[in-house]
């Protein structure tokens, strides 16, 4: 009896929302006849909408995600199938030995070693003092403020390249109040070695920090005052009202420029080659692989030959990936923490 009763209460949900279904169709093609038609345009138009959005969204991800499909599917194919006009993106004969090959040439692990040391000491560096400036920008007044601002937006807008000659000679011939001049006897050479790289970053003039202070000092901004001044009533100093109140109010800025600055000083290699010479870095390492091919296959020869052009781009390709794959972990881990620090400095800002 209890079974047949529960067969019983399941039809009869089902009849009812069948009926509540063809009631309110009935409802909508009343209401689009008194409406004069106007119900049924809108939701044409709404479809047509939604139809037009998913194709422009889907063009957008497969315009991004296609250079890196077409570099996956030539990592692994050996140069038989680069030349085999049949074979357009799966491979024939399937292999990693162009993995194998580019972490050689790359020194990968030393370079991965590296590259992790250095981009993250940088990226601490810089957030912190970051911070700071971006704080006091937003906080604080003091002397010629909106000059010294202006000069942060100059820092985002003049490309590094323009003040390379400047920064070759100053870390050449690095001396402060010619102390090291009369102390030594001469200027000290800071070039091939990581000390310039702090020394920038703890300037605020590293690699992309006006951006960093622009977007920690918006965020700062958005801040109702009250909440330092609360704290200042309970008795708390500048200091300790910046550590305690403000600093964790600021986790989504911070977040989201911390992983800027690690990846855009995982990639970089202006400032790589300008200042840190023979240091195997990723970025650096793979800007040379073309050339490391070369030499590689002429030593295994022993006479100078021409490396084609297909097998260096499947080489390169494959330096490539193997270069993004430690920051497309770093993001699947950090992905709910970076969406929800960009939607939040979104909003603040």
């Amino acid at each position: 009896m209890t079974d047949i009763a529960l067969k019983q209460n399941i039809t009869a949900k089902e009849k009812g929302k069948k009926h509540t279904k063809d009631h309110s169709e009935r409802d909508f093609w009343e209401r689009n006849r008194l409406s004069g038609g106007y119900l049924l345009k809108k939701r044409i138009m709404d479809v047509g909408v939604s139809i037009v959005r998913f194709i422009l969204l889907f063009g957008m991800c497969f315009m991004i995600l296609q250079p890196i499909l077409n570099k996956i599917s030539v990592s692994f194919m050996t140069e038989q199938d680069l030349y085999n006009p049949i074979v357009i993106a799966i491979p024939e004969h399937f292999t990693t030995a162009n993995y194998q090959l580019a972490a050689n040439l790359m020194n990968y692990s030393q370079s991965l070693i590296n590259s992790l040391i250095i981009s993250l000491s940088i990226a601490v560096l810089q957030i912190a003092v970051c911070t700071l400036v971006g704080y006091g920008f937003a906080r604080f007044e003091f002397p010629l403020k909106k000059m010294w601002f202006a000069f942060v937006i100059l820092v985002i807008l003049i490309p590094p390249q323009t003040i390379a000659s400047s920064l070759h000679l100053h870390f050449r011939f690095f001396d402060i109040l010619g102390i090291f001049q009369m102390l030594l006897g001469g200027t000290l050479n800071l070039r091939g070695s990581v000390v310039p790289y702090y020394l920038m970053s703890a300037g605020c003039m590293g690699l992309k920090n006006g951006l960093y202070i622009f977007m920690i000092r918006q965020f700062f901004r958005g801040l109702p005052v009250d909440l330092e001044e609360a704290a200042y009533v309970d008795g708390c100093g500048m200091l300790k009202t910046f550590v305690r109140i403000m600093l964790p109010q600021a986790k989504p800025p911070i977040t989201s420029c911390f992983l800027f600055a690690f990846v855009w000083q995982w990639t970089d290699g202006f400032y790589s080659r300008m200042f840190l010479g023979n240091t195997k870095l990723v970025s650096t390492s793979l800007s040379r692989i073309i050339d490391s091919l070369g030499a590689y296959i002429q030593r295994i020869n022993g006479v100078k030959t021409t490396v084609s052009v297909a097998y260096s781009n499947c080489i390169l390709a494959t330096g490539t990936l193997m270069i993004i794959m430690p920051l497309i972990i770093l993001y699947l881990f950090a992905q709910r923490a970076f969406v929800e620090s960009i939607a939040n400095t979104g909003i603040k800002m």
